[in-house]
């Protein structure tokens, strides 16, 4: 009986920061694909378009002499049709991007919305931590929603207050990443 009271306490104890784990876990893909949306990816096909465009611009340049000026004028609008070739390319690329993205930010969520439902089933009447009464005066009654009573001068942090508190604290936590792509 007392080894069964033992792990019910040590699984407790390893909760708060599971769940904070968890939560920051999902902030963290979040930004990250946001960021990942934002910044895209030049493919090889838009490089070589770009690298064309300037080449043909550069040579339209040179020809500066009025026997050139035929010469030169065919080469400023083979640069424009393959800027507007480069414009639908990505216009393409884009909108693949968009429904890829929304689609990972859909499966996100739902994995976000299931994984509470899940943890607040398990840790339902379970306190998920235990804080000294005088560490959190003012707040004792609303971080022991959910949970039992106070024991001993502490509050007992039940889980829905615990969610809110970690995804406040992660939402800071990854704010504070810079992500390089």
């Amino acid at each position: 009986m007392r080894e069964e009271g033992a792990l019910v306490e040590q699984r407790r104890s390893m909760a708060a920061p599971f769940i904070f784990f968890i939560v920051l876990t999902f902030h963290l893909v979040s930004k990250f694909l946001d960021q990942s949306k934002r910044k895209g990816s030049a493919s090889d096909r838009e490089m070589k378009l770009r690298g064309e465009i300037k080449q043909l611009l550069k040579e339209a340049s040179t020809m500066s002499q009025p026997s050139t000026f035929a010469q030169a004028a065919k080469l400023r609008r083979l640069a424009a049709a393959k800027e507007k070739e480069l414009a639908t390319y990505q216009e393409s690329q884009n909108k693949e991007m968009k429904l890829s993205y929304d689609m990972s930010l859909k499966f996100l969520l739902l994995a976000k919305v299931f994984i509470y439902f899940v943890l607040i089933i398990w840790f339902w009447r379970v306190p998920v931590a235990t804080i000294s009464q005088q560490l959190v005066q003012p707040f004792g009654k609303f971080l022991s929603w959910s949970a039992r009573s106070p024991l001993n001068n502490n509050v007992m942090v039940g889980i829905i207050p615990w969610l809110l508190l970690s995804t406040r604290v992660s939402r800071f936590v990854s704010g504070l990443f810079k992500w390089r792509i």
